[in-house]
């Protein structure tokens, strides 16, 4: 049996199970009271920003001008001036809360029949959403006062403070229905309490000791929001996965007559590594987000780094351990009727999977013409596919009340919802910026200036339409022509739809970078592992056919709306904008948990003695239980988060399911066997300094590791 570095582990955590289980339970415990006690930091507005509209926002915070959260309120009556009594009482409330600034007075529509009632939220933007109630509360009492008008409320206090309800109350759901969900398919692959609870307990525990961690990491990397849910998905579903493939192949070798001691070695030495360079891989791809020039992706690739190291190291590790501590004792809890059919449930499994590749090894080419022609039908949605940074009201669904008042108050009042902020920082005292300043004001009627003269900061907001030709107009024309004429002064053009704007244009110069970065590091991962180009090119190739028809799919669904409503969603005409970078990344990660576990024992039956089609067939069917199972759980993860109430985690989990379930149907079951039978020896070509270390095929003992 090989000694490689997952065997080394396996053995010593066996052989000093005590001190590898208090040491798991230390490190969960440690990181999480640790963790829990220094407090979440999360990312500014500038931070989370790009281009220009990040140095608007830098400006202001640097100064301690943040700008404040503005509300509005959109009162609508059936008559001319009906809103107006509504509005003097709406402001009279607002007032009382002592919570409001800057109350603007009411400005009415053009039929006269709607006023819309701007202000501000005093203190930190960042903490309104936790302060805004009392002033939800006087609207809604007002609205309740006034039977004979409507009132719809929006801002960003407002949306932060439903946002965040959403997002505990939609964490909730994904870690009370996952969980269950992934043991009871565990049960169905075991057939037995204990082996069914020990990768959830394990996955869970990670999770948990990643969070802890990741909070502290927060204080020097800032973080957005949604990174914990993201690294919740990741750790369950990978976590999960390797204790399983690492379980599976020691019950196997148990059930083909070694004793504990053997089996455990033996799945230390295969399964183990296979984990070990699985893990490995999805950090290094995780690192690509990196290269992205965002520091949203800079927290998501911290998290996901985090949380599988720790779950790789607690599947070559604590598991071992846990399994030398149970012994027999891990079939306990046998479920009566799956109890039964355990024993022979990887011979079923292998028998599936073996009735499916018999006719595509015997016509490969069929095949693999038929698989990737069905892969590239998914794809071809994605040629037409567009990227924004999804509003607040399209996260919440057209049927959420924020929604409703956004839609009500943008048609009503066009030029409100949005405006574009100018920052400008120079001398304002100088006639020359004063002039510019008059300039733009009269370039652009409406505009509302608030100088800062001690601070030589000058904001002026811009009334415009959601347009990207309107905000090209005030970039590329109207802000030049006037203060980017006055000497010494820095003008940059932000708010909303210049964020988006500029985070978008980041995303495409990043991708470039983080793709050759992934795929370079894939290549030489692969090369490294089964010292076979051919092998590491047919990786490469086959998780972008997968990544294709994966945002295929996205794009089907929720950019045209096919099939949206099937899964509670609806159309929104676009992909959130961080989305395809992040489903690139972390198809290409997982991609590799069923490639390297696949391949490995390919290689494994080539290497004792097999013929490269008769490979093919056993390792497929050898890992057909366990990637199934595996497949599942991701599958049903990914799913639950496809059921969140927020448009993003949405989009994330049915990209990331349909993903995996591809991965484990037509690429692993159809087209790897079909091109690897094309290949044929081909497969193990390997560059000339490689070429010669690798031996001969020989018969291999039961009881040999394989090369990975």
């Amino acid at each position: 049996m090989r000694n490689n570095l997952a065997a080394r582990l396996g053995v010593w955590s066996a052989h000093h199970r005590r001190a590898a289980i208090l040491g798991w339970l230390l490190l969960v415990v440690l990181a999480t009271v640790i963790g829990g006690s220094s407090g979440l930091r999360e990312m500014s507005d500038s931070e989370r920003g790009a281009g220009d509209s990040a140095r608007a926002q830098k400006i202001l915070d640097d100064a301690g001008l943040g700008t404040p959260a503005g509300e509005l309120v959109m009162v609508s009556g059936h008559t001319a001036g009906g809103w107006r009594q509504a509005a003097a009482d709406l402001g009279g409330a607002l007032e009382r809360t002592g919570l409001v600034q800057n109350l603007q007075p009411p400005l009415p529509s053009a039929a006269g029949t709607d006023a819309l009632v701007r202000f501000e939220l005093k203190g930190d933007a960042n903490t309104a959403g936790d302060r805004v109630r009392p002033v939800l509360d006087a609207v809604g009492d007002t609205g309740r006062a006034h039977s004979e008008v409507r009132l719809y409320e929006f801002g960003r206090a407002s949306a932060d403070h439903e946002l965040s309800g959403l997002l505990g109350d939609d964490f909730k759901k994904a870690e009370f229905t996952a969980v269950p969900l992934a043991l009871g398919i565990l049960l169905v692959v075991f057939g037995a309490a204990v082996a069914a609870l020990l990768p959830v307990v394990l996955a869970f525990t990670a999770c948990m000791a990643a969070f802890g961690l990741l909070t502290l990491a927060s204080h020097q990397l800032h973080l957005f929001q949604t990174t914990y849910s993201v690294m919740f998905l990741m750790g369950l579903a990978v976590g999960v996965d390797y204790c399983l493939f690492y379980l599976r192949r020691e019950r196997d070798e148990r059930a083909a007559g070694h004793d504990a001691d053997t089996a455990l070695r033996i799945a230390a030495a295969t399964s183990g590594r296979a984990v070990l360079v699985s893990g490995i891989t999805v950090m290094v791809a995780m690192a690509g987000m990196f290269f992205s020039g965002l520091m949203l992706f800079e927290g998501f690739a911290v998290a996901t780094i985090i949380v599988v190291c720790i779950a790789m190291l607690g599947s070559v590790t604590v598991l071992p351990a846990l399994l030398a501590w149970l012994g027999d004792r891990t079939d306990a809890g046998r479920i009566p009727f799956l109890g039964r059919r355990r024993g022979r449930g990887a011979r079923e499994s292998g028998a599936l999977a073996g009735a499916v590749l018999r006719p595509v090894l015997a016509r490969p080419k069929l095949f693999a013409g038929a698989a990737l022609a069905a892969l590239l039908v998914l794809a071809a949605p994605a040629l037409g596919m567009k990227t924004q940074e999804l509003g607040l009201q399209q996260q919440f669904g057209s049927d959420a009340p924020l929604s409703v008042a956004y839609q009500k108050i943008s048609t009503t009042f066009p030029d409100g919802p949005a405006p574009a902020l100018v920052v400008a920082k120079g001398d304002l005292s100088a006639a020359s910026t004063t002039k510019a300043i008059d300039e733009l004001k009269r370039r652009a009627p409406g505009a509302r200036v608030t100088l800062h003269p001690a601070r030589n900061i000058a904001e002026i907001e811009v009334p415009m339409t959601d347009s990207k030709q309107a905000l090209a107009e005030l970039r590329e024309h109207t802000v030049p022509r006037t203060l980017g004429r006055a000497p010494g002064v820095r003008a940059y053009v932000g708010g909303e739809l210049a964020g988006s704007v500029d985070f978008n244009d980041q995303l495409k110069s990043g991708i470039v970078p983080v793709f050759l970065f992934i795929a370079a590091v894939t290549f030489l991962l692969m090369l490294l592992c089964f010292r076979s180009y051919v092998i590491a090119l047919t990786s490469i190739a086959l998780n972008l056919l997968s990544v294709g028809a994966t945002y295929g799919v996205m794009t089907a669904v929720f950019q045209h709306g096919w099939g949206a409503g099937l899964i509670g969603s609806e159309r929104v005409g676009a992909i959130e904008s961080w989305l395809p970078l992040f489903v690139l990344v972390v198809l290409f990660g997982l991609s590799m948990d069923y490639h390297v576990f696949v391949v490995s024992r390919i290689r494994e039956a080539h290497e004792g003695g097999l013929g490269t089609r008769a490979a093919i067939g056993e390792g497929i069917r050898r890992t057909a239980g366990a990637v199934t199972g595996a497949a599942a759980i991701m599958v049903a993860v990914f799913a639950v988060f496809a059921t969140l109430s927020m448009q993003d985690m949405q989009q994330m989990g049915v990209g990331l399911a349909v993903a995996v379930l591809l991965e484990a149907t037509v690429v692993r079951m159809v087209l790897l066997p079909s091109v690897m039978a094309l290949l044929g020896d081909r497969n193990w070509g390997a560059p000339r300094r490689t070429a010669g270390h690798r031996a001969a095929p020989r018969p291999q003992r039961a009881d040999q590791g394989a090369y990975l």
